[in-house]
């Protein structure tokens, strides 16, 4: 009995309990608006760009060798010495040769002198034409066999070919020189070249004259702008790719020959497109599409569009279709919304 009681005593308590007030606006919904920065579109410039490796090499450079056999007697330079074109590097031991030169002198005077008497005895008739012709052959075989003497001789000298540094000394005095035996690398830094190896793909795209940037990877501030000097003419049946020459200056021999080096031949350019971040581009089963912000401030909503893509280069695309002039892209918090949510411009 007593149970009872408490139960019907709770219950009216509870129901004569002053009720609570609702909270105001509990029913009324709550708009969430993303923050996003935008980017109005405008037609500019557009560049498409290949980017392949090249070779930087210097434009005079020779790894010098004897044309004779002989012992090297001298060398006349030290590596990393500048050298004028003309100017001795290497002497071969040419006491033979010498010799040789001071005895065909000696009988080349007298040579000289037994002909010039049969020619003076030949113009008065006396003597035979044999004898005024022996001595005259005589004379002149001497005369040759001196001009091939000192021509060893000079063989025997061994000079720069170019102004250049002397890049290396590969062989030591006392040594054996032989035709083909590496002796001297000389090497020419005012001038270089690069060469580089493109795709048969990009062939009608590219001739001589167009400008491209070659970029070096041990001088990134270093960035030169210059035009093809030389397109190949012939495609190679292995890779498929022809020859691209650029030819230039070096100032201050800053480069040097081997380095690392990128090559952008421009094979695209249009003065007017509409350019987005690549980016903020996206793809599902209907297309590619990107958002825009749709409506009017401060009811912006992200409107999702629909875009026919054009070429890429690094991080921005051409948009061929779907996207016009004016347009505002959004271009940060693209990932957080979804067409028709609504968005706020972040300050």
């Amino acid at each position: 009995m007593k149970k009872s009681f408490y139960v019907v005593f709770i219950l009216f308590m509870v129901a004569c309990a002053p009720k609570r007030e609702e909270d105001p606006g509990k029913d009324e919904k709550i708009a969430i608006k993303v923050p996003v920065l935008i980017e109005n579109t405008a037609f500019r410039e557009f560049s498409h760009f290949i980017e392949v490796t090249g070779v930087l090499e210097a434009e005079y450079y020779a790894v010098i060798s004897s044309e004779i056999s002989g012992q090297i007697k001298k060398i006349h330079v030290r590596e990393g010495q500048l050298v004028k074109k003309g100017q001795l590097m290497v002497s071969l031991n040419s006491k033979v040769t010498e010799s040789t030169i001071a005895e065909v002198k000696t009988g080349l005077v007298l040579a000289k002198k037994i002909y010039e008497k049969q020619k003076e005895l030949w113009k008065q008739n006396i003597g035979s034409e044999i004898q005024y012709l022996e001595a005259k052959t005589s004379k002149e075989s001497s005369e040759n066999r001196l001009k091939t003497l000192q021509a060893q001789l000079e063989m025997a000298r061994i000079k720069a070919p170019f102004e250049g540094v002397v890049e290396e000394i590969y062989s030591k005095e006392g040594e054996l020189a032989i035709p083909g035996l590496q002796l001297v690398y000389v090497v020419n830094l005012s001038k270089l070249k690069v060469l580089a190896k493109v795709s048969e793909t990009y062939l009608s795209n590219i001739k001589k004259g167009d400008m491209a940037i070659l970029e070096f990877s041990s001088y990134p501030d270093i960035k030169l702008k210059i035009p093809i000097s030389r397109t190949g003419n012939v495609i190679n049946k292995q890779n498929r790719t022809f020859k691209v020459e650029f030819n230039f200056k070096n100032p201050e021999s800053l480069l040097k020959p081997n380095i690392l080096t990128t090559v952008k031949l421009n094979d695209y350019y249009t003065d007017s497109a509409l350019i987005v971040p690549s980016i903020i581009i996206k793809q599902d089963m209907k297309g590619t599409y990107l958002y825009v912000a749709g409506g009017n401030d401060p009811d912006l909503y992200a409107k999702k569009i629909y875009i026919e893509k054009g070429r890429s280069y690094q991080d921005e695309t051409m948009v061929l279709q779907g996207l016009g002039e004016g347009q505002m892209v959004i271009t940060s918090g693209y990932n957080e919304v979804y067409d028709g949510m609504a968005i706020e411009i972040k300050n």
